[in-house]
């Protein structure tokens, strides 16, 4: 099962590769049928999108290429011209197309069809106005980024479940400590 904290598909897209400081990130992407679910779990389809292995392997480069993208930005860098053409080439395909039904909204798409849309919302968030929204969790091991629109932007974690409660209960932790070695104002 796969989490979608960062506020829209293409940042949960790039944190599917989980801790990438970490010695062992944690990849989410790790066969076909993970692709295929990561499609459906994220509304970006309706069914299954008959995923190859050759398409992980796209989805994962892609992914890289955003997440290169988003960290030039972030850091006030130039883009990368191997991951901008590969984003830029990406979108030019189709994308998945919804479909009206008699019971509602239904889209289906092929594995590039869905890679298509992926780089289209990258271009949308990048060169958008979301695009001053990019924050990256302030939780150490975490390497989420996604959009705080929160109320005067003050949102420091991907999601309060687990890192924003993981911090605050080691701030917690550090106060009592701290607290408990204190000599007391009465022993003075």
């Amino acid at each position: 099962m796969h989490a979608f904290p960062c506020g829209t598909p293409i940042l949960d897209f790039v944190g599917t590769l989980r801790a990438r400081r970490n010695a062992r990130p944690l990849e989410m992407l790790t066969s076909p049928e993970s692709l295929e679910a990561w499609f459906r779990e994220s509304g970006l389809v309706d069914s299954g999108t008959a995923c190859r292995p050759s398409d992980v392997a796209e989805a994962v480069a892609l992914r890289e290429a955003v997440h290169a993208l988003i960290a030039a930005r972030l850091a006030g860098e130039d883009y990368d011209t191997d991951a901008l053409d590969l984003v830029n080439r990406t979108a030019g395909e189709p994308s998945a197309i919804p479909q009206l039904t008699a019971e509602g909204r239904r889209v289906q798409a092929t594995p590039e069809q869905a890679l298509s849309s992926l780089a289209r919302q990258a271009i949308d968030v990048l060169s958008g106005p979301e695009g001053s929204l990019l924050k990256e969790c302030s939780r150490p091991e975490c390497t989420q980024i996604y959009l705080d629109r929160s109320r005067g932007g003050r949102r420091e974690w991907c999601a309060m479940d687990p890192c924003g409660n993981r911090v605050k209960a080691a701030a917690y932790r550090a106060r009592k400590r701290a607290s408990t070695s204190a000599p007391s104002v009465a022993a003075r």
